[in-house]
């Protein structure tokens, strides 16, 4: 019986984040109640509020299923790693194909970059994607690092520079796409567009150190 009740919670807490993923992507974060998706999922509001603290929660509990753009994007590079753009690659590629062939990661993908509103009353929602930006970044920089050290690229590299480019060039195509997913094949393009920025590392004069001044 104890297990029939855990297994029944279990389900209604997957049916809640079901209909705030609908509507948060028909709607944005900020407007709807959990009322209204307490109605979709077919519950009491009190049912959402025994899941789920406030709605930043449930953002979040949302997210932590394919985990933020930037935490997806970018993971720290495994100990004696001697290929972290080769394994930087591989996580971005994958993260396009299944933004692709994905209803769901791409209805939260857009949830998170199209949908969610910077305003007052989101908040938290606000800091939770903020620490998710701080911990990518901190995690694409250590795999920069890395590269460099291995001698993927350059060692006079201008790593404080490469990582916002980088960062702003993937979560952008992603954006675009979202925008427009007819447009063309991200799968594609992403590869390219990634195999594009790993040349521009290795080969920008505008992405190394400045000489330093006698």
């Amino acid at each position: 019986m104890a297990r029939r009740r855990k297994e029944d919670a279990l389900e209604t807490r997957e049916r809640i984040l079901d209909a705030a993923i609908e509507v948060f992507d028909r709607r944005g974060v900020s407007r709807p109640s959990l009322t209204e998706i307490a109605e979709l999922a077919g519950v009491t509001r009190g049912a959402v509020y025994g899941h789920f603290q406030n709605k930043a929660d449930l953002f979040s509990a949302l997210t932590d299923r394919i985990q933020l753009p930037d935490e997806s994007l970018c993971q720290a590079p495994s100990e004696g790693c001697a290929d972290p753009l080769g394994e930087l690659r591989k996580r971005w590629t994958f993260m396009y194909r299944q933004v692709m062939v994905s209803e769901e990661w791409r209805r939260i993908f857009c949830i998170i970059l199209l949908r969610c509103e910077w305003v007052a009353e989101n908040g938290e929602i606000q800091q939770r994607c903020s620490e998710g930006h701080a911990e990518g970044t901190r995690r694409l920089r250590s795999l920069v690092e890395t590269a460099v050290e291995v001698g993927q690229l350059p060692t006079d590299l201008n790593i404080a520079v490469v990582v916002p480019i980088l960062h702003a060039g993937v979560l952008g195509l992603l954006q675009d796409w979202l925008m427009q997913p007819e447009a063309y094949n991200l799968a594609e393009v992403g590869e390219q567009q990634i195999d594009a920025m790993f040349e521009m590392m290795r080969n920008s004069r505008f992405l190394r150190k400045p000489s330093p001044t006698h």
